[in-house]
């Protein structure tokens, strides 16, 4: 495992997110099966289902923050790319066609979350990308001692 050369506040930071990630998905997933399962008077299943696959994005993420391996780094890269986009992309048609969408976490860019879905992934990737991060995952070679 390489070394952990992170600084007291980069530390916290994955530690916040490593922490709000999963507290995020267990709001989306709650919600996802209660409008699937429990609310009787859906018009329709994509804002569930999307809600769904945002609370498995959460959690997924969750691993690159928590763990301290390249393959979790990548792992969360592509997952939080994924998630920026489907934000990007679903936020964008709940104003072209709300009907359609439904209500979902990405409804209107992450409106009923006080945009955390749009925000978290760029703060996540932020962090992922962030020098010291990077060497603490062994993606970017720590500096040699003379340098």
């Amino acid at each position: 495992m390489p070394q952990d050369v992170r600084s007291p506040f980069i530390r916290r930071a994955g530690t916040v997110l490593a922490v709000s990630y999963p507290v995020l998905a267990l709001s989306t997933g709650f919600r996802s099966v209660y409008q699937l399962f429990l609310k009787e008077d859906v018009v329709s299943y994509t804002g569930p289902a999307l809600s769904a696959v945002a609370a498995l994005c959460y959690l997924t993420a969750t691993i690159g923050f928590a763990y301290r391996r390249r393959w979790a780094w990548w792992l969360s890269v592509l997952v939080l790319g994924f998630e920026s986009l489907m934000t990007l992309i679903v936020g964008t048609w709940s104003i072209i066609n709300p009907e359609l969408i439904g209500s979902t976490v990405w409804r209107l860019f992450g409106i009923d979350y006080g945009f955390f879905p749009l925000l978290q992934p760029l703060l996540g990737l932020a962090w992922l990308f962030h020098p010291e991060t990077l060497q603490s995952y062994g993606i970017r070679p720590s500096p040699s001692p003379e340098q």
